[in-house]
């Protein structure tokens, strides 16, 4: 299996310290996931590496094969992979704008019927777990429903270094647990729907909205025959 780990920031700045303070987190969750499932491929999708462009302009926007090569990548790399995790911060009591951003540019149908782990951090004591409580709906549209156990870490620097291996300050054991809960359950449902889907392909089931927001909407009442 293969998951992807969203760094939900592109802030390369200060304050607050320290700069680029996700990635130790995206880091530290790569670390674990690796050491615990070794054989599930495990890549840390940073926001850096895909220019979008200053106009918006989703992957499903293009004519097929005509997208800009960092959105035609990294609409392949989603469409293959059995999970993923969400690394966010929070602003104003809500997921980090590059991260929605960043998701926003491609359509559900490449996410869905796959499960997703909810992973938050701050600088400070909170943890970031109000934008979580956002994250849950965002991400249960885009048809990766986040598993239960959801991964909180306040004062983020002082858990892990910029390689994201824990400080010597910290209970190694009491973080490996916590983290454990949230993935083993990503592992689980990532497993069952990975199966599920050789048997049926869900896509089949229940096409995607592919040409206008109408097909969203409920039948209009006319209960007439002609």
């Amino acid at each position: 299996m293969n998951f992807l780990i969203f760094l939900g920031s592109v802030r390369d700045s200060t304050p607050p310290k320290p700069a680029r303070l996700g990635e130790r987190v995206a880091l530290a969750c790569e670390r674990y996931l690796q050491a615990a499932f070794p054989d599930i491929t495990v890549e840390i999708i940073d926001p850096l590496d895909y220019p979008l462009g200053p106009v918006f302009k989703p992957h499903f926007a293009y004519a097929k094969g005509k997208a800009p090569e960092p959105l035609e990548r990294l609409a392949n790399k989603i469409a293959q992979a059995d999970g993923y995790v969400m690394v966010s911060p929070e602003y104003n009591h809500a997921m980090s704008p590059a991260l929605m951003d960043l998701l926003n540019h491609f359509g559900s149908s490449l996410f869905s019927f796959k499960p997703s782990s909810i992973v938050t951090y701050s600088a400070g004591q909170w943890g970031g777990t109000r934008a979580a409580i956002n994250m849950r709906t965002f991400l249960a549209e885009l048809g990766c429903l986040s598993v239960s156990a959801m991964i909180h870490i306040p004062k983020a620097q002082e858990v892990f270094d910029e390689q994201g291996h824990f400080l010597p300050t910290v209970n190694t054991e009491d973080w490996q647990s916590y983290l454990a809960r949230s993935f083993l359950q990503l592992q689980w449902w990532a497993m069952a729907t990975q199966s599920q889907r050789q048997i049926i392909n869900p896509l089949e089931m229940t096409p995607p909205f592919l040409t206008t927001p109408t097909q969203r909407n409920a039948p209009n009442g006319d209960t007439s025959d002609g």
